[in-house]
């Protein structure tokens, strides 16, 4: 995710390394380079402009602090007008009305039917919501049945009408049948419409009038990039929306969409799309952008994601078989699965800092942990649970069953050793002994 911008702004940073102050020169040349970086990635050169002329306002406005080189503290500012450039701060979703009313809208493929399950998932998982999606797409073929088959998949019903090709009509009686069957969310996923379509986009203005949303939102591919700019402008003025949804962000380089839509428009980005799973829907956080756009990786979205998969009753189990040296490949392959839940392995590298750069060249497979996995799943139950009882000629049976080698068996049993006994010794005071040495070495 934005690897061509993160890269072009870490050079264009470089310069000021070695630098004894912030002159006007070094700022000057350092800048012309995050401009370029900027325009590269698809942000309207204006935008660029102006954003480096307030960061070079400030690097020359502002005192260098002794603890900091000219570099560090050029990135903090890039940083915080990054930020404030993106929105500042987060902005949640409208779900206060009795239902509450959510208006999809957006280009054709722009992923708003995704989105629209996702966001229902979403609301159903983590804020208890109780969902309702209304399938008010009357033009494209299939639309429907994508819709329920979205539904199904995460276990929330569809509301549709295949005989009425009215959508105004559907989304009033999809409403109405909330209401009546407790439902306290309604998502209307509308047809794809080109801005320049006006009587596509005079049918969406009416569908708006007429329900009168809590929230509409507006879905765009994050991957158009500055043309995602420019249709979210034309479909404000026609529908003033709430906030912007960037879809397929994991498979943006660039960035221009995220970084410049804001100021365009605007309105808040609210949520962003990082992958084709039901689950894979973060809310957007323009601090934590600007510190994963420069490379800082974003560790508190990476512990949140953790968390949600944190149970502490197992967590409890677990502490107990450590500290009786029970911890086996059963308990293991539970973690495993635990952080397969959390999201793609690329993008949960990304998030520990300074990953981002050691995997720009690197393709990490989802299918990371698939060899560890058949590893264990070709021991027997007493093998998972006493490790140590695997001689040679289990090894051997364990590595033709897997389809891996001797050589693989043995590495997985190392790896594990060596865990179990970090394990014991951070279960014990030896974590605490630890956290003691390193703070003597400060």
């Amino acid at each position: 995710m934005f690897d061509n911008l993160s890269d072009k702004l870490d050079k264009a940073l470089h310069i000021l390394k070695g630098h004894g102050q912030i002159t006007e020169v070094n700022v000057a040349e350092t800048l012309k380079e995050v401009r370029r970086a900027l325009v590269d990635a698809d942000v309207n050169y204006k935008i660029a402009k102006d954003f480096t002329a307030r960061v070079r306002e400030k690097a020359l406005g502002q005192d260098v602090l002794k603890s900091l080189k000219p570099g560090q503290l050029m990135v903090k500012l890039v940083k915080d007008e990054l930020t404030e450039l993106m929105g500042g701060d987060a902005v949640g979703i409208d779900t206060s009305g009795n239902p509450s009313v959510i208006l999809m809208s957006g280009l054709q493929g722009s992923g708003k039917t995704t989105f629209s399950g996702k966001l229902a998932n979403y609301l159903k998982d983590k804020k208890k919501k109780k969902p309702l999606l209304v399938a008010c797409d009357v033009y494209r073929p299939a639309a429907v049945d994508q819709l329920h088959v979205v539904g199904d998949q995460i276990n929330v019903e569809v509301f549709s009408d295949k005989g009425n090709t009215n959508p105004v009509a559907i989304a009033k009686a999809g409403i109405a049948y909330a209401k009546a069957n407790d439902f306290d969310t309604v998502i209307v996923d509308t047809a794809g419409r080109l801005a320049i379509d006006e009587m596509m986009m005079t049918e969406i203005a009416n569908i708006h009038k007429t329900i009168q949303p809590n929230e509409t939102l507006f879905v765009v591919d994050a991957m158009t990039g500055q043309d995602a700019v420019n249709t979210a402008k034309a479909f404000n003025e026609v529908l003033n929306f709430d906030g912007v949804i960037l879809t397929k962000l994991d498979g943006d380089t660039r960035g221009g969409a995220a970084i410049s839509i804001k100021s365009v428009v605007n309105k808040p980005i609210k949520f962003v799309g990082m992958g084709e799973k039901m689950d894979a829907l973060d809310v957007f956080y323009p601090s934590r952008m600007a510190d994963r756009i420069l490379g800082m990786g974003d560790v508190v979205s990476l512990v949140e994601r953790a968390q949600e998969q944190f149970d502490e009753e197992e967590a409890r189990k677990l502490q107990k078989k450590i500290a009786k040296n029970q911890f086996g490949f059963d308990d293991f392959l539970k973690q495993i699965q635990q952080v397969k839940k959390m999201g793609n392995m690329k993008d949960l590298m990304g998030m520990i800092p300074g990953a981002g750069k050691m995997l720009k060249n690197i393709d990490v497979d989802d299918d990371a942990f698939k060899h560890i996995e058949a590893i264990i799943h070709s021991m027997t139950p007493a093998e998972r649970t006493k490790p140590q009882i695997i001689n040679a000629s289990r090894k051997k049976r364990i590595g033709k069953g897997s389809g891996t080698s001797v050589q693989q068996v043995n590495q997985l049993l190392k790896q594990f050793d060596q865990m179990s006994k970090m394990m014991k010794m951070m279960q014990g005071g030896g974590g605490k002994r630890m956290m003691q040495m390193m703070n003597k070495m400060q």
